[in-house]
């Protein structure tokens, strides 16, 4: 799957007019995507009605520092997983006072990865805090920024789905 400019783009618009017609605002906790998503909200004129907050959290030490990730998950679990991104969703939530936030955090490559989570592993959260995110894994194929954009793309429409379903 190959996630264009265009795609991109009205996928964030999608989610910016649910985010409006919702009166909803929205917060980003992002590692391999280095704040792709939040660039996509906010190339849009407007988004600061609904765009609270881009949060690139790269290091372990700033997921647990900014977002509150726990390090036994992080030691347990590693950056790559489940339990981590549900710790960045309610952590970006608890940080920002949002009504919904979204998490990711992968392998992009292209090395890093390992048997078992190779390069174009992706897990991804959203929701509006520990009681209510959902979380999702990915598996995508082709180069860093191939990964990239396809996690970008394939969070904006996860989250735009779950708006639809509050």
């Amino acid at each position: 799957m190959q996630a264009t400019d265009q795609q991109l783009e009205t996928a964030g618009n999608a989610l910016g007019d649910l985010l409006i017609q919702q009166g909803r605002t929205m917060a980003t906790a992002e590692s391999c995507t280095g704040g792709w998503v939040a660039k996509v909200l906010t190339d849009r004129a407007g988004s600061s009605a609904y765009v609270m907050a881009g949060l690139v959290t790269y290091s372990n030490e700033a997921k647990q520092a900014i977002l509150g990730v726990e390090e036994k998950v992080l030691a347990e679990h590693g950056a790559v997983s489940e339990p981590v991104v549900r710790q960045m969703v309610a952590g970006a939530v608890r940080a920002t006072g949002v009504d919904v936030a979204v998490a990711i955090s992968g392998v992009a490559g292209p090395g890093g990865g390992s048997e078992e989570k190779p390069v174009g592993t992706v897990w991804f959260a959203w929701g509006t805090g520990p009681d209510n995110t959902q979380t999702r894994v990915q598996h995508f194929d082709g180069d860093r920024e191939q990964v990239r954009r396809q996690s970008v793309l394939y969070v904006l429409q996860g989250v735009t789905e779950f708006l639809k379903t509050l």
